[in-house]
């Protein structure tokens, strides 16, 4: 077996994961190449054996916390039997290993490459494919639950939080309060869509890593893209105008904003959960502290007034 700059006891465990994996058993495992390619929580290899590639997924550890991995699985089946996720071929359920077909020819996206409006569209396609989809996924993802949960551990383990992390809680409280005025119809969504999460083959675009997957407002998905690859208003615009085929309704916009505010608050709490847990993949705090500081900006920003109005506007009755 040739592995690519892998620690012997990463080695070892990647060759008894293999070999457990149906998909391999009667296959002779002379000969694949296995590198890693990266991932914040877990680790993802890329897995080539003869002409066939794939990704394999180890959950990483702390990740059962928060991660509910039977919702995973089946929101994951379901997104790649749409079309939209790269082709699931193994779910381990009790450890999170997952087995994805390898997307060939295509470019894991970046802030940078979705600077190109056509790949903009590309992802807002998607989002729509999947939007529409009728077969509903298991779990809400809710962030406004999703902030209390985090917060809760947070404060149980008496984790550092951010000094005026408070304030920007009371903004999100605001925003809690109009957005409940105004339910969404719930729709099945990605709701981590990092740009990496991201696969471009030039006709289609693919989104992978399905962990927080659930029913929510599909405008989450717009608002959270956005933040993650640091749109402008000229990619904002575009992004909005593919999804709709035209001009987007003002609430829709507006809930857009609200979510990249609320967006950058919830991953904040997220990445704080990295530091109590010792994640060694990367500066957590100066992570949580980045979105901290953007959440603030935007959420005093008069774009989150003009939102919060917009959505005002479209909760009361017709006259």
């Amino acid at each position: 077996m040739s592995l690519v700059d892998l620690e012997p006891a990463e080695k070892d465990e990647l060759v008894r994961t293999l070999a457990a994996i149906p998909q391999f058993v009667g296959t002779s495992l002379d000969g694949p190449v296995i590198e890693r390619i990266g991932g914040l929580t877990n680790r993802n290899y890329k897995v080539t054996i003869g002409e066939e590639s794939y990704v394999l997924r180890l959950a990483g550890a702390g990740t059962s916390e928060y991660i509910d991995r039977e919702a995973e699985a089946h929101n994951a089946r379901i997104a790649a039997e749409t079309g939209v996720n790269a082709e699931l071929l193994f779910f381990d359920r009790s450890s999170g290993t997952m087995l994805c077909r390898y997307v060939l020819d295509s470019l894991t996206m970046s802030a940078e490459t979705f600077r190109h409006h056509d790949r903009v569209a590309r992802a807002a396609d998607a989002f729509r494919r999947m939007h529409a989809c009728e077969r509903p996924f298991r779990n809400r993802f809710d962030v406004f639950a999703q902030i209390d949960e985090y917060l809760a551990l947070l404060r149980r383990n008496r984790a550092r939080i951010p000094d005026g992390y408070g304030e920007l809680q009371k903004e999100a409280e605001t925003a809690r309060a109009v957005l409940a005025a105004r339910p969404a119809l719930l729709a099945p969504c990605h709701n981590d869509p990092l740009a990496e999460n991201f696969l471009d083959t030039g006709e289609r675009m693919y989104l992978v890593d399905w962990e927080y997957a659930g029913m929510n407002d599909p405008m989450w998905d717009l608002g959270d893209l956005s933040v993650e690859a640091g749109f402008g208003p000229e990619q904002n615009t575009a992004l909005l105008r593919a999804y709709f085929d035209g001009e987007a309704p003002a609430e829709a916009a507006g809930r857009m904003v609200l979510y990249k505010g609320l967006c950058d608050l919830v991953w904040t709490l997220w990445g704080l959960i990295q530091v109590m847990n010792d994640n060694p993949v990367d500066d957590f705090w100066a992570y949580s502290i980045n979105r901290f500081e953007r959440c603030g900006r935007l959420m005093r920003s008069p774009e989150f007034e003009q939102a919060l109005a917009a959505v005002r506007a479209a909760s009361k009755p017709a006259d």
